[in-house]
């Protein structure tokens, strides 16, 4: 698989913030995300071609517990089920980050599935080709409720106005079966004052609306920049 970087720090998102972690992010996607904050995995994809030995034995010489395949879109890898074995069998904790579009059959302890509303979705002045590609394959009701089903797991919706509310609540109809209580809405923004922005009227919405708020911790804790 391809990857742009392995990295040590803390995990910034999720159920599991303030994990001491391992990342590995692969690169390339299938989807294109207008907001994607890690373009050097997506719409202009960097790294080397890795084999599953190599990435784990670049692994080794930290001893956090906690490892985060990210992307990009890790599930687009053939061998992702390869590495999470070999990462299971040296003891440690696997996360998957994925956007819920592709399904594997692979070892994983936490299956972060972030589905993609239509405000990801790139214009046609950037891109006409990923307008169309994006929009076709982003929305996989049935593929998040196998991952569901398969895997413990965290729903991170991304959220960027209040008008996704209610497109998120429309996709989560579409998933039979999903505990409410895995569910998190986190802001759109790369920056303390976006996040602050949103955080005023979002994080109101999920108490009324029995979810979970998710900050993007990270960007607090360095700033948005690489290996972090």
């Amino acid at each position: 698989m391809k990857v742009c970087e392995i990295y040590k720090s803390v995990q910034g998102e999720g159920i599991l913030t303030g994990t001491p972690s391992l990342f590995v992010r692969t690169s390339g996607c299938n989807l294109r995300c207008h907001f994607c904050d890690t373009p050097f995995a997506s719409w202009e994809p960097e790294g080397e071609s890795m084999t599953p030995e190599a990435i784990v034995r670049q692994l080794t010489p930290w001893t956090e517990l906690h490892v985060v395949v990210t992307g990009g879109e890790p599930m687009i890898w053939n061998d992702l089920p390869e590495l999470t074995e070999l990462l299971k069998t040296s003891g440690l904790h696997v996360t998957i980050e994925t956007a819920g579009t592709l399904f594997q059959d692979l070892e994983c302890d936490l299956m972060s599935i972030s589905p993609k509303l239509s405000n990801s979705r790139p214009s046609r002045e950037r891109s006409q080709e990923w307008h169309v590609r994006h929009e076709a394959h982003r929305f996989q009701p049935e593929v998040v409720q196998r991952l569901i089903d398969r895997y413990p797991y965290q729903l991170k919706f991304v959220v960027d106005t209040p008008a996704d509310l209610d497109e998120i609540e429309e996709y989560l109809s579409k998933i039979p079966k999903f505990d409410r209580d895995r569910v998190l809405f986190m802001p759109q923004g790369i920056s303390v004052q976006e996040l602050d922005e949103r955080k005023k009227w979002l994080e109101p919405a999920c108490q009324s609306r029995g979810v979970r708020y998710c900050d993007r911790s990270h960007l607090r804790w360095y700033g948005h920049r690489r290996g972090t």
